[in-house]
This record gives structure tokens, C-alpha cells and sequence, in this order.
């Protein structure tokens, strides 16, 4: 426990102070955002605010990781293992296509950088090779980073894919989660704060799952997670980093995290959910995410349906996504955001609440 509240304490002071350099370094740069011109006019004052500030939660978050094993490493002689170092894997490995894509847009002037087929391509080529990866590296206990079934709140035996279907399992719930926490990253502190709840949350699951993990002697309701102990290392570094960057983001932000922190956070969201055999979980977990991108599937099914039908297209919300609805519909932003961070921690508590019944029901 102790080392899990040093990879917080680290990542959490890494992100409070590191943040203003990097604001004023972009500022300096003229890495400016781009603003939407058919989104709500408020947005249009945000022009030119620094953006790409998730390198802050992405180094923060691995910096926490490194001095936690520091200390591990001093103390008992251990160093990472291969389920934390995925798990960073797939955070640095979309965090640099979101990078890209903020980059694209800086220099180009807009607020659309890369298409939509380039940014799938590198969210498959990551995901792809974190699939990969995950199915090796047995421990002793045979044990492998990832499971080649479904899992809810451990695996669910009967459910088998195999490596295929993992493969396209780990790609589909990589890329919603990713663009979920993409979509979702429209206000000032929004994703920042849902983020770190769930990432709270994470670090609970996987400290029960470590005090009560299977190991040569298995007991009722024990988890055969294979680094329990290390994905809450990443999970409490994440979560302290997002709060750590919170402070500067917060309504008036004076960064925004961009593609870099949103599709990064959502990463690392799906990563710790697969390794972590809490795959259908996260769905619960991140219901606000959820939410916030069904909100824009109806939005679009909608419209390209009633335009086939009727030759017009209608839609359902004034504004997708969701919170962009209740702006235009007057809602002031900071009620918007308090509001949907509520929603968020309604969801990670209700999660949270499924997998301890889960925990108490087992044993």
C-alpha cells in the first residue's frame, strides 16, 4: 500500500508543477487550439489556449510508475513487470497518435488534424501490438498478462475466444474507449475528472485482487490476475496525475489535454480493464464515457436515417455530443461539468459496488 501512495504522491506533485512549464513552453510555440466554427460561440474565446498538455499526464503517470519501483527495487528487489509496462505501452503508444493529431491540427490551422482512416490505422497498430504481447510472458503460474476469455468481473470461463478473438476484442474495446474519453474531452475539466474517478477506482479493484489473488493455492472467489500490484501502480499514478493536471484545466483552463491526454487516458482505461479481466466492467466504470458516444451514435443513426427516409435529415439533440446539447440549450459550463461529474461518479460507484458484491458473494 505504501508504494501504491508513493507512485500517487510523485505523479500528483509531477503534474501539479510540471504543467505551467509545459503551458508556457506550447504558449511560447503558439500551440494553440483550434476551435470547432459550428460549435457553441462561447467555445470561440478559447481559441489559441495551449493544447497537447496530456504529455503532462502521460510523463507524470510514468514518472510516479518509475519511482514507485524505485523504491520497490531498493526494498525488496523488484522491478516492473510485463502487465505494467502494456499497460504504459498502450498510454505512450495512443497518447503519440493523439500527439500527431494535435500536431496536424496546430499546423495546419484547424480544428480537424489527422482523418479518420489514419487515426484508426494507428489506434489498430497499437492496440494490435498490445494484443499480441499481452498473450505472452507466462509466470511461474502460467499465467499470461491477458486472458483469452470474456471477462465481467473476472473471466468468465465459458466464454472462450481464443488468440483471434482477443485480438478483436482488445482492438474494439482499445478504440471505444479511446474515442469515447476522445469525445467526451469538450469542456474545460471534464474528462480530467471522470478520468481520475476511474482511475480511482481501478486502483481499489486491483489492490483486492492483489490481497486476494490466487497464487499456488487457490481459494473460493480468489482473482487469477497476473500483476495485480503493479496495474494499481499505474492506475494511482494515472488517477494523481489527472487530478494534478485538473488544477490547470479546470474551468478557465489554461490547458487543454487535447487527443494527446484524452485518447491516452482512454487507453490505458481499456488496457487496465483487459488486464485487469474486468472487460465488461468498464462499461459500468466509464458510463459517462459510454453515455457521452451513444449520445453521438444516435445523433448521426439518426440523422443519416431520416434524411434516407424523408430526404431531410433530422436530429435528436440540439449538438452532439451530449454536453454540447445542454450548452446550447443555456445551461452555463461549469453546471455542465459539476453535473457530469456527478454522473461519472454515480457510474464508478455503482461499478465499484458490482464488483464488491462480486468479492463479498465469493468470499
Amino acid at each position: 500500500m505504501k508504494t501504491i501512495l508513493i507512485a500517487a504522491v510523485v505523479s500528483l506533485l509531477s503534474s501539479i508543477l510540471c504543467t505551467p512549464l509545459v503551458v508556457a513552453w506550447f504558449r511560447g510555440r503558439g500551440f494553440g487550439q483550434e476551435i470547432r466554427s459550428d460549435g457553441p460561440q462561447s467555445h470561440l474565446i478559447k481559441r489559441g489556449t495551449p493544447t497537447m498538455g496530456g504529455v503532462a499526464i502521460v510523463g507524470s503517470t510514468v514518472l510516479g510508475y518509475a519511482v514507485a519501483h524505485l523504491v520497490l527495487a531498493i526494498r525488496d528487489g523488484r522491478g516492473p513487470t510485463a502487465s505494467g509496462l502494456l499497460a504504459l505501452f498502450l498510454m505512450v503508444g495512443l497518447g503519440a497518435v493523439g500527439f500527431l493529431d494535435d500536431f496536424i491540427k496546430i499546423r495546419r490551422q484547424r480544428s480537424l488534424g489527422l482523418r479518420a482512416r489514419a487515426k484508426f490505422g494507428g489506434q489498430l497498430v497499437v492496440a494490435v501490438t498490445f494484443g499480441l504481447l499481452a498473450l505472452q510472458f507466462r509466470n511461474r503460474l502460467g499465467l499470461t498478462p491477458a486472458s483469452t476469455h470474456l471477462s465481467y468481473v473476472r473471466d468468465i470461463k465459458q466464454i472462450g475466444i481464443g488468440a483471434v478473438g482477443f485480438l478483436v476484442l482488445a482492438y474494439l474495446i482499445i478504440a471505444a474507449t479511446s474515442n469515447a474519453v476522445n469525445l467526451t474531452d469538450g469542456l474545460d475539466g471534464l474528462a480530467a475528472g471522470a478520468s481520475a474517478m476511474v482511475f480511482g477506482a481501478f486502483t481499489l479493484i486491483e489492490f483486492l485482487q492483489f490481497r486476494n489473488t490466487c497464487g499456488f493455492n487457490p481459494i473460493g472467489g480468489c482473482y487469477v490476475v497476473r500483476d495485480p500490484l503493479d496495474l494499481a501502480l499505474v492506475a494511482a499514478s494515472a488517477m494523481s496525475a489527472c487530478f494534478g493536471f485538473l488544477w490547470w484545466n479546470a474551468s478557465p483552463a489554461q490547458i487543454f489535454m487535447g487527443d494527446t491526454g484524452s485518447m491516452a487516458l482512454g487507453g490505458l482505461m481499456a488496457g487496465l480493464a483487459i488486464l485487469s479481466r474486468t472487460e465488461l466492467l468498464l462499461v459500468v466504470l466509464g458510463g459517462l464515457f459510454a453515455t457521452v458516444t451513444l449520445s453521438g451514435i444516435i445523433q448521426t443513426g439518426w440523422f443519416k436515417y431520416t434524411r434516407i427516409r424523408t430526404g431531410t435529415g433530422r436530429r435528436v439533440f440540439r449538438m452532439a455530443p451530449l454536453h454540447h446539447h445542454f450548452e446550447l440549450g443555456g445551461w452555463e459550463e461549469v453546471t455542465i461539468i459539476v453535473r457530469f461529474w456527478i454522473v461519472a461518479g454515480i457510474a464508478v460507484a455503482f461499478g465499484m459496488g458490482l464488483f464488491y458484491a462480486d468479492f463479498i458473494g465469493n468470499g
